[in-house]
């Protein structure tokens, strides 16, 4: 028998923005995946180009939570953990991959901690040795240049990258935290194109997709990238066919979001792509 696969998303909230778990819950959904959502903080809007928003920190309602579902015996078939706010959120989700993994179950941690060279601005270099402890626990980590670098102790370069110097990145990546898969955001290796690139430790298997780059500043690309491709995962595609169902989809929002002429500070446009994803992903 078949049964709905399931998947528990731990990620901050925004009333206003779609990204983390307002990108996360509807794209598993379309998926198929029946999704559990813990969240980490209620903000009014995203943060990405957006002042004045309000921010609130849930770390004391998450063992309150983690409890209740203890008690009623759930267990997931992936944990999915993006934006954590604090250093404790960061051991709780560490936790809570112990509680409530099924024995096979898949844990993607896509460390959201930095980007353009720079961490965030509520994190600081503990949160960075936190985030490399949960690391550890991850089957697939999805970083950017930043995280990966920071994750890596080293320096963080600007593009275009040369295919040495990423594969180098993503087999240490892979060794240092004993993954199965890195998957590594915002390749380029020339002006014109951008995309991701997937390595499977235990096949010692690399693959590059690229799109055209779309020119302009676009919120909540990594969290509908990553939520797209752990739905493709979940549905049984590979590493490397989830990450290229991944980026059509995530492409195929910028593009829409452009056409439409609508405000990316709010996010993207994704809702009106969901059905070419569906196919896609052959659950439609």
């Amino acid at each position: 028998m078949n049964f709905q696969k399931t998947a528990a998303a731990i990620h901050d909230i925004s009333g206003l923005g779609k990204c983390s778990l307002t990108a996360a819950l509807p794209l598993l959904s379309a998926a198929g995946v029946s999704v559990g959502v813990l969240p980490t903080a209620v903000l009014s809007t995203q943060t990405g180009g957006l002042n004045n928003y309000t921010y609130r920190d849930l770390t004391d309602d998450i063992p309150g939570i983690m409890n209740h579902w203890d008690s009623i015996g759930v267990e997931f078939d992936a944990v999915y953990s993006g934006f954590l706010g604090s250093e404790m959120q960061v051991g709780l989700v560490s936790e809570f991959v112990r509680k409530f993994s099924k024995p096979d179950a898949v844990f993607l941690c896509d460390p959201a901690m930095a980007d353009n060279g720079k961490l965030y601005d509520t994190f600081d270099a503990d949160f960075i040795e936190q985030m490399k402890k949960l690391c550890m626990k991850a089957d697939i980590i999805v970083p950017n240049f930043t995280e990966a670098a920071m994750l890596l102790d080293e320096e963080y370069i600007l593009p275009p990258y040369s295919d040495r110097y990423v594969t180098d990145l993503v087999v240490k990546l892979a060794g240092r935290f004993n993954s199965r898969y890195i998957v590594l955001t915002g390749v380029q290796f020339d002006e014109d194109k951008i995309g991701a690139v997937a390595y499977d430790s235990e096949k010692c298997e690399i693959s590059y997709s690229f799109r055209d780059k779309v020119e302009g500043m676009f919120h909540s690309t990594g969290d509908l990238f990553a939520s797209s491709l752990l739905g493709a995962f979940l549905n049984g595609h590979d590493i490397f066919s989830s990450v290229e169902i991944a980026l059509s989809f995530t492409v195929s929002a910028i593009n829409k979001t452009v056409e439409l002429g609508g405000d990316s500070r709010f996010g993207l446009s994704f809702e009106l792509c969901l059905p070419d994803y569906m196919r896609n992903l052959g659950v439609l």
